[in-house]
């Protein structure tokens, strides 16, 4: 993708790279796409999670969190620097309509980016999945009769609604940003530097648990200013776009 970006960028005419808008219009659209950003990278608690499966569960763990937020972290922020240089702020909504090219190259771009589409539903759907076995009692072999229909019938129901609900929606992305303030802020940096707070409380030092204090009062304001921008970008752009509008 980012080869794709690099070689029409390369080929592009002059980009406008100003932000639009007022002063304020541009605080709120920044803070609400740090939630943005924020949710959309909360993947990483998965590979986390998935670490304390195997001894030694620290270790294992960290080696996650350090290989996430090290080689994970490149091709995310490459795609998002590369393309901004090379259509500037102007650019669709829909990165990929504003590439140039032949054909083919707009076809495997499309292409790739619908496959990393379908990876990244089924890893953000991976807790509905499992509380859904749960609850309703799905054990033994995946291949039984009984296992495989469920799974096929209830789990392509699940995609199939999240696909309506994104296509009927077309600024998810400020829903997004509401549930990155939501849930990915306070989960991520509030809940985790309290409870290490509240689990190591006599063995930090002053200046250690200053450190943990701030990162709980900054992160709280920037849930909050991320929720209050998440709804101010819902409502103008309710009135902007109507359902199912292709933009």
């Amino acid at each position: 993708m980012n080869t794709v970006y690099v070689v029409t960028g390369t080929e592009a005419p002059a980009r406008d790279y100003s932000i639009p808008g007022t002063k304020l219009s541009k605080i709120f659209t920044t803070i609400g796409a740090v939630a943005n950003l924020v949710f959309a990278f909360n993947t990483g608690m998965l590979p986390e999670i998935q670490a304390t499966v195997r001894q030694p569960v620290v270790k294992n763990m960290m080696k996650a969190l350090y290989f996430q937020f090290t080689v994970g972290v490149l091709p995310m922020y490459a795609v998002t620097f590369v393309g901004y240089w090379a259509y500037g702020s102007q650019t669709s909504t829909y990165l990929l309509n504003s590439v140039n090219g032949p054909v083919w190259v707009k076809a495997a771009a499309n292409i790739a980016s619908f496959l990393q589409t379908v990876i990244a539903l089924h890893i953000f759907a991976s807790p509905m999945y499992e509380y859904l076995d749960t609850r309703y009692g799905i054990k033994g072999s995946a291949l039984a009769v009984r296992n495989l229909s469920f799974r096929v019938v209830v789990r392509v129901g699940y995609l199939a609604i999240n696909t309506f609900v994104a296509s009927l929606l077309p600024f998810l992305g400020d829903f997004m940003s509401l549930t990155g303030a939501v849930s990915t802020f306070p989960l991520t940096f509030i809940l985790a530097n309290h409870m290490y707070l509240v689990a190591k409380d006599h063995k930090l030092t002053c200046l250690q648990k200053s450190w943990h204090w701030l990162n709980v009062c900054f992160f709280g304001c920037m849930s909050l200013a991320a929720a209050v921008a998440a709804l101010r970008l819902i409502a103008l752009d309710s009135k902007t776009y109507h359902l199912f509008a292709d933009i």
